[in-house]
């Protein structure tokens, strides 16, 4: 199997023989961008006008992927080209998806890793909690197989004429009416997908065994499952469950989409925070690691901070 590099070469020589006609006198372009926890090589095209076509960006690391999966180049530059046609001739309709007069209305939070997101941190409006950084995302659309949204650069804040602290303002409203948030206890979900893959709800019971309450994991997340660690930001949420176990609690984040939440009883946050790391270089995807660090719930204090200070600041 060819390494990256190879794999890259080929796509850059052989990409438009696979694109419609009325794309191929396009000339292509090699693009770094900065996304969050990584660093992507991205295809675009340029007409000849020299005019980029807006938002129609495939990404040769995902290319990549998909190539070490069936390992069949042709299969590989198929999809994509399918793909980039289908970028530009929606490319217009997400650019008047962007309707500045109920943008207000659905702009949203999002946390990601402040260490290894420096880069794109200095363009992009935000501010810091502990390890962690809030940045802003704008909801284009919601539909029933998935939610559009575009990163609120310093160039889009610009234009939207809003400063950090109005749409931070702005979010702590609409974050928890778009995506309300959802505690769930992990034996729901580990039951819900005993059913979904056919088994009997019976069995299912069965099959998962009865867990002290102060060993209990707690799911926090948002009803849409998409960018709920964001529920870290909601003290209400916690104070709720710590109050109900009579408890202050240990926050693990598993990804950008969850935290998990569990009663300190005997536990020690820095084995927590072993475990967290170790889960996130084996089992969870780059782009959705949120931290390797392990927080406190203080429920008198009412206070969420940081409880450990691992060494382990970068993601990857």
């Amino acid at each position: 199997m060819m390494n990256y590099e190879t794999f890259k070469g080929i796509v850059v020589e052989k990409f438009k023989d696979y694109l419609p006609k009325e794309y191929q006198g396009m000339e292509l372009s090699i693009h770094t961008v900065e996304k969050v926890n990584v660093r992507m090589e991205g295809i675009i095209l340029i007409d000849n006008c020299n005019a980029i076509t807006a938002k129609c960006i495939i990404y040769i690391n995902e290319m990549y992927d998909h190539y070490k999966q069936c390992s069949d180049l042709q299969e590989v530059l198929q999809l994509a080209a399918r793909r980039m046609g289908h970028a530009i001739i929606e490319a217009p309709k997400v650019d008047s998806a962007i309707d500045f007069n109920d943008a207000k209305d659905n702009i949203v939070f999002q946390l990601i890793n402040t260490e290894q997101n420096k880069q794109i941190l200095s363009d992009i409006p935000h501010r810091e909690f502990e390890d962690l950084t809030i940045i802003y995302h704008l909801v284009l659309k919601m539909e029933a197989d998935g939610i559009s949204s575009t990163v609120i650069s310093s160039a889009l804040a610009e234009r939207l004429r809003l400063s950090e602290e109005q749409m931070f303002q702005l979010a702590v409203e609409n974050t928890k009416r778009i995506f309300p948030p959802e505690i769930c206890h992990i034996n729901d979900i580990v039951r819900e997908m005993f059913i979904k893959d056919g088994m009997p709800a019976e069995m299912a019971d069965i099959m998962i065994e009865e867990v002290p309450a102060e060993m209990s994991l707690w799911v926090v997340s948002n009803n849409k499952r998409i960018n709920g660690a964001i529920a870290m930001l909601y003290e209400d949420i916690f104070h709720t469950l710590a109050e109900r176990l009579e408890t202050n609690l240990y926050i693990m984040p598993s990804s950008i989409h969850e935290v998990i939440a569990v009663s300190v009883s005997s536990l020690d946050p820095n084995d927590l925070a072993e475990m967290v790391a170790e889960i996130n270089m084996k089992q969870v995807a780059l782009e959705e690691r949120l931290s390797n660090q392990v927080y406190h719930y203080d429920k008198d204090l009412r206070k969420l901070s940081r409880a450990t200070d691992t060494p382990h600041k970068r993601l990857d």
